[in-house]
């Protein structure tokens, strides 16, 4: 199975219209309606992380990291990333056995038919893959390839930018066991706190770990999954869907508070609208042949 994830996609896009963006900081952001220090920073490309922006961090703290230094901080611009992101998929769905789309910026193909389960010819596969799309669209990706999804995932995060990372079925405890736990999928914040109080830091920590404690500390279900994962073992298949979509609407409240009750209006206002642009799209016309459970469907 091969992961593909696009480095630093939406500020690889705009470097894409813009060359001379290219080796300066750049930063976008989803801008609210208080000016152009208020909102939060959708991703920044790899000079700007160098000083310390980041993704979800809000505009004034990354200004603030990057002051000094000639940096960029652009709007997002989705209709423009989302023709991108379909130029790379075209690519790359008739590469793939089974191809799932995840993302604007992330992929997984299986390939077991086409390469006959050979990883030598996976690693091959990924590494033509991989320049197509960069001459097809200009982008650079990462490339994870291994027998499952979760090794894969791990391992196209494993040599940014534009990686290519094979794990091979007897490597995985020890390209695992160096991590830290937060590197597994499903392991957020919450989690990493509890392991860490677990005396469980690391990956090798939960493989060396008793299951039974994990279970008692995360329920059975939770805990072997956690072990499991540790260990490089998924057996969730690549499957075919179709790309999701999202309505959303966004506003900034006009000053800042602690003061829960204020969100109350400012709700049911983006509720309102919210209602509206999803009720103003036609009612499915396959309703009675569909197996979902929407009557408003995006198609």
């Amino acid at each position: 199975m091969l992961h593909v994830d696009f480095d630093y996609f939406y500020a690889q896009c705009e470097e894409l219209r813009r060359p001379h963006l290219r080796g300066k900081p750049t930063v976008v952001c989803v801008f609210s309606d208080r000016g152009q220090d208020s909102g939060a920073v959708a991703t920044a490309n790899y000079e700007a992380r160098a000083h310390g922006a980041r993704s979800g961090m809000p505009i004034r703290q990354a200004k603030a990291k990057l002051e000094g230094v000639e940096a960029h901080f652009l709007p997002v611009d989705f209709d423009y990333y989302d023709g991108i992101s379909s130029g790379a998929m075209d690519v790359m769905r008739p590469r793939a056995d089974v191809f799932e789309y995840v993302g604007r910026d992330e992929a997984y193909l299986d390939v077991t038919g086409s390469t006959g389960g050979i990883l030598a010819e996976a690693e091959k596969k990924a590494r033509l893959l991989k320049k197509e799309i960069l001459q097809k669209t200009g982008l650079t990706c990462s490339v994870g390839v291994s027998s499952n999804r979760l090794l894969s995932k791990i391992a196209s995060s494993h040599r940014k930018p534009d990686g290519l990372t094979v794990v091979a079925p007897g490597e995985a405890l020890e390209f695992l066991a160096g991590l830290d736990v937060s590197r597994l999928h499903g392991v957020g914040p919450a989690t990493r706190a509890r392991l860490a109080e677990m005396g469980l830091e690391t990956v090798s920590d939960i493989q060396e770990s008793d299951v039974f404690e994990l279970s008692r500390a995360f329920g059975r279900k939770t805990g072997a999954y956690i072990r499991n994962a540790a260990r490089g073992t998924d057996a969730t298949p690549v499957r075919e869907r179709a790309p999701s979509v999202q309505y959303s609407k966004i506003v900034t409240l006009p000053a800042d508070s602690a003061d829960y009750g204020s969100l109350k209006d400012p709700l049911e206002r983006v509720c309102g609208l919210l209602h509206q642009k999803i009720t103003a799209k036609r009612e499915c016309s396959a309703a009675s042949e569909c197996s979902c459970s929407y009557r408003i469907c995006p198609t």
